[in-house]
This record gives structure tokens, sequence and C-alpha cells, in this order.
């Protein structure tokens, strides 16, 4: 195995489910408030540590934030943040995770300048908290939500048709607001994140189609890194992290069911989308941010994709953790239905969350195996 120098507090990381778009109802959605997160951020990174999780993701909510043009209103970030460091945990910080203040156009220049300036903002606000420049994420999928809101009208901006519009304005303001928080805070850390896939076709008359489609998965990062479109404005030092989200059904027969695992023919092991990543963006570090499914499979969902990052590790990959995301279990974007995703189960008791013991025994199996292998060890220095 190659050595890697930690990235993280510790290598299994917890999501905070922090999205704050419009759903398909046009109603809008605050997560870190539905999960009561916002009110229990102190407990719940502490019942983090618990488990031997010492770093995380977590939302500024840009619409609570910016409440009008160019005035910040950070009482709904401070008690996250200072939670955070009174637990001594590792946050990155999305600062754009699908929604956007409701006077803004996500089509229009005014959107990018605006979040170049709300980023900035944020990264000074951090600095004087913490006295250290922050990791963020400045615009949470890119790809996933160009399909969604620009193609789909699943989400904001609820539109069809116009998917790889929103994307490429959704790229600019990535790339503003990354050197926007690089000026205000030095050695600020950028994640950039997007899922990866694999699409397999029906027959072969479709196969040109879904290459095309797999493709696309990389064309947000390749227009962060100025590959493609650089009139957009990246380069290839804005590309910093790559965040790879990997859930259940990432993998799919073209406009049909997902692909079981035990689909030994069509099914790609995550290692080896790892290392297709891992190729394309070399040297830069990777981790999965982003994993989960519902139900009975918590535990063996999470066994599958850790033993699968471990084996791209050992192959000399630079991956370096797995967020499980959600953490917390929460209602559905769309409906009142209850997704059972997390460690953690959504009603507090007492100001503690009660905990899906299968996901957390192998939880700490795992970490016990990769403490033996010299991974999950003592806490690094980052901060």
């Amino acid at each position: 195995m190659i050595p890697h120098q930690p990235l993280f507090q510790s290598f299994f990381l917890g999501g905070f489910e922090c999205s704050t778009h419009r759903n398909m109802s046009r109603r809008r959605l605050d997560m870190i408030a539905a999960t009561r997160h916002d009110l229990l951020a102190r407990e719940d990174y502490a019942q983090l540590a618990e488990h031997g999780i010492r770093a995380a993701r977590d939302g500024v909510r840009w619409h609570l934030v910016e409440t009008s043009p160019g005035r910040y209103d950070w009482s709904a970030v401070l008690p996250l943040l200072r939670a955070a460091e009174a637990t001594r945990t590792q946050v990155i910080w999305d600062l754009c995770h699908y929604g956007w203040p409701d006077d803004l156009d996500v089509f229009s220049p005014a959107f990018v300048d605006r979040f170049a300036r709300y980023a900035a903002a944020f990264a000074r606000l951090h600095r004087e908290e913490t006295g250290r420049a922050p990791f963020v994420c400045p615009v949470n999928e890119i790809s996933f939500l160009a399909f969604a809101g620009g193609d789909m009208a699943r989400c904001s901006p609820h539109e069809t048709g116009r998917g790889m519009e929103l994307k490429r304005n959704l790229a600019r303001a990535a790339i503003a607001g990354t050197r926007a928080v690089r000026e205000a805070a030095p050695g600020a850390r950028f994640a950039a994140v997007d899922p990866v896939i694999n699409i397999v076709p029906r027959e072969p008359a479709e196969a040109e189609e879904v290459a095309r489609h797999n493709a696309s998965q990389w064309q947000a990062w390749d227009m962060l890194a100025g590959r493609e479109e650089p009139e957009l404005g990246g380069s290839e030092d804005i590309l910093d992290v790559i965040g790879v989200n990997y859930y259940w059904n990432n993998q799919w027969l073209h406009h049909a069911e997902p692909l079981s695992v035990f689909d030994s023919a069509r099914f790609r092991p995550f290692r080896d989308l790892l290392a297709d990543t891992a190729r394309r963006y070399a040297p830069r570090d990777i981790f999965v941010a982003e994993t989960s499914i519902e139900g009975a499979p918590r535990a063996p969902w999470l066994r599958y994709v850790a033993e699968e990052t471990m084996a791209a590790r050992q192959a000399g990959l630079p991956v370096h953790g797995v967020c499980l995301y959600p953490v917390i279990s929460h209602m559905g974007w769309d409906e009142d239905r209850y997704c059972p995703n997390g460690l953690f189960e959504l009603t507090p008791r007492h100001g503690r969350r009660d905990v899906h013991r299968p996901l957390a025994e192998e939880l700490a199996r795992l970490q016990a195996s990769f403490r033996a292998q010299g991974v999950e060890g003592p806490l690094s220095a980052v901060g």
C-alpha cells in the first residue's frame, strides 16, 4: 500500500443532509432544521465522536444568510460553526447545496457575482471564528443539480432542456467562489463533489447514447479544471479534492432498473470507478463524499463500499475517507415518507439520537480492521 497523508481527522465522516432547494411542489426545504440539527449540532457532533467519527460534511444555508443582496445574517451558521469548534470536529462546509436566495436567477451573471461575494464573506467569518481557513464545497453536485433541476424539473430551478446551461453557470459560480475564498482565506481547501455512475445499454443500438451519458459524469469536474469550455474560467488549480458520491443505484440499465452487485457481467466494482476517477484527475486526493442505502441493508452496504475503498487504497489510489451520508435518517424531499438511511435515527430523545445498531456495529468492525492496516489510527492534526 502507498501511504497517504491523512486529509481528515478520521477515515469515516458523517454527513448532515443540508439541502435547501424548492422541491417538486415548490416548497422550500431546510433539511438542517427538519432534522433539528440546527438545535442539536453540538450533541450531534459529540455523538459522532462517540462512534470514532471526527470529521463531517455540513451546510451553510445561503437563503438564510443573505436575506437581502449583500447583507449577511450569520445567526443560522454560528451555532453550527461554534459547535464544531467546541467538539473539535473537522467540517467541510457546503456553501450551495441545491438552494439559493429567492431573488436570484440561477442562470444569470448576478448569481455568479453574488455567490462569490457570499463565499468570501463566509471564509472571513470562518477565519475570524476559528483562526483557520475553511474547507468548503462551493457548489454541491453540479452535474446532478443540472440534470435534476435543469432537465427534469425535479427541484430548483424546475426547468427542462436547460441542463447544460445550468451546469455552465453553476461551474462559473464554483470557480468564482473558489477564487474569492482563496483571496479571503489563503490556505482554504475545496471539495468538488459529484456522483460517479455506470450506465449499461440494454441493446447494442443504445451503446453510443449510453457512452455519452457515462462521459457526462466528468463534465463538471472538467469545467472546473478548465479542460472543457475553458471560457468559463476554470483552471487546473481550481480543482482541489475530488468528492465521489456513490449510492446503491448509481449503476443502472439504460432506462431501466439499478444493476445488482451480483450481476458480475455488467456491474463494475466500486474500486474500478474510483480508479477511473483517480486516473483522470491524478494526483488529486479523493474521498467518498456520500454513500448510503435505506433499511436493513445499511450495514452490508457500508461494508461493501468501505472494503472497495480500502482495496483502492491498497492499489495505491489516494482515497482518504468514506462519508456516511446522510448520517441522520430524515423525511423525504417530496413526500412524508421516512427514509431510514442513517447511523442515527431522526427523533432525538433528551437531546440524543437513537442509533441504528447493526450499522454502528459494522462501522466499529471496519474501524478496527482499518486500524490494523494503519488507516483508522490516531487523529491527525488536520483541523
